[in-house]
């Protein structure tokens, strides 16, 4: 598991993370990520999860704290590049209807404001 940060064009934060979500040291570096961006003022963050092959429990409350953290703020964070298996995940928990979700970074960006 890796988790990369960067920024991007229009004051865009991006996290990039790979492998697998399922708690510990991985969950750690991807909420280290978000707070980093938290404190740092990013407005807008996009987290990329094309990479990922699984998350758990774990990993979903460290995204809901990502986007707490955002919408508090009236800050933007959304997601792109969830595979199917993950999306699942999502359309069962109906995390679908919390999280800004578009299959491709491109997408993504062209949706912030």
């Amino acid at each position: 598991m890796s988790v990369k940060t960067s920024t991007l064009d229009g004051g865009v934060g991006l996290i990039e993370a790979k492998g697998s979500l399922v708690g510990g040291d991985e969950t750690d570096k991807l909420r280290q990520a978000i707070s980093g961006f938290v404190d740092r003022e990013y407005s807008k963050l996009l987290i990329d999860l094309s990479g990922v092959n699984y998350l758990n429990s774990t990993a979903i409350g460290v995204l809901m704290y990502g986007h707490t953290s955002y919408t508090k703020r009236a800050w933007q964070l959304k997601l792109c590049g969830i595979n199917k298996n993950i999306d699942s995940i999502f359309v069962i928990t109906k995390l679908t209807l919390v999280f800004d979700v578009h299959d491709t970074r491109k997408a993504a960006l062209a949706s912030f404001k």
